[in-house]
């Protein structure tokens, strides 16, 4: 599967050197990264948004944050996104039945190993995820009895970055990277 477009011929080279080290570390040819170089001024924003994405912070801990892009990758049913971000998920301790119930085949509820507030993040995700955005206020109640006010910043940024990513990248056709084969 091609993407819609296929990259420049030529790169400008403050691009290639994010491009490099963006290949670098995920070890795969990123070409969403790639095709954003017809408009460096989006490629730089999103190379931002991306080194700046949140792995952890204080009781976000890797796994909590991998769920959250997960539900968001999920609920935007992004071949790509879903590729990335389910990418070693046993590393951050998520199960396979922890995987069937992001993906909808599961219920959360019937997941014992989600705790309450991977729960409510997972749920919040997907809220963050839905058109139109709709947050029932005794949902957002629950939210903020769990979580507080920097994380809710950090679920809510990370679920829309993962938002952000899929809109974009499904925008222009791009096939999964194979992190996942």
């Amino acid at each position: 599967m091609e993407a819609f477009i296929d990259p420049p011929k030529s790169i400008p080279f403050f691009l290639k050197l994010g491009i490099w080290f963006a290949e670098k570390v995920t070890g795969r040819r990123m070409l969403p990264a790639r095709i954003l170089a017809w408009y460096p001024k989006a490629a730089i924003g999103s190379g931002a948004l991306e080194a700046l994405v949140a792995h952890q912070d204080g009781k976000l801990d890797k796994r909590m944050l991998q769920l959250v892009r997960m539900s968001a990758s999920f609920a935007a049913a992004c071949p790509f996104c879903i590729d990335m971000n389910s990418y070693e998920h046993e590393a951050a301790g998520i199960s396979a039945d922890e995987v069937l119930a992001l993906r909808g085949q599961l219920a959360l509820e019937g997941v014992d190993s989600f705790s309450v507030r991977e729960r409510l993040a997972i749920a919040y995700a997907r809220l963050v995820s839905q058109t139109p955005l709709k947050f029932h206020p005794d949902f957002i109640e629950q939210v903020k009895s769990h979580f507080n006010e920097r994380e809710m910043v950090i679920l809510a940024s990370t679920a829309a970055q993962v938002n952000y990513w899929a809109r974009l990248i499904q925008a222009l056709g791009i096939p999964p990277a194979g992190f996942t084969e």
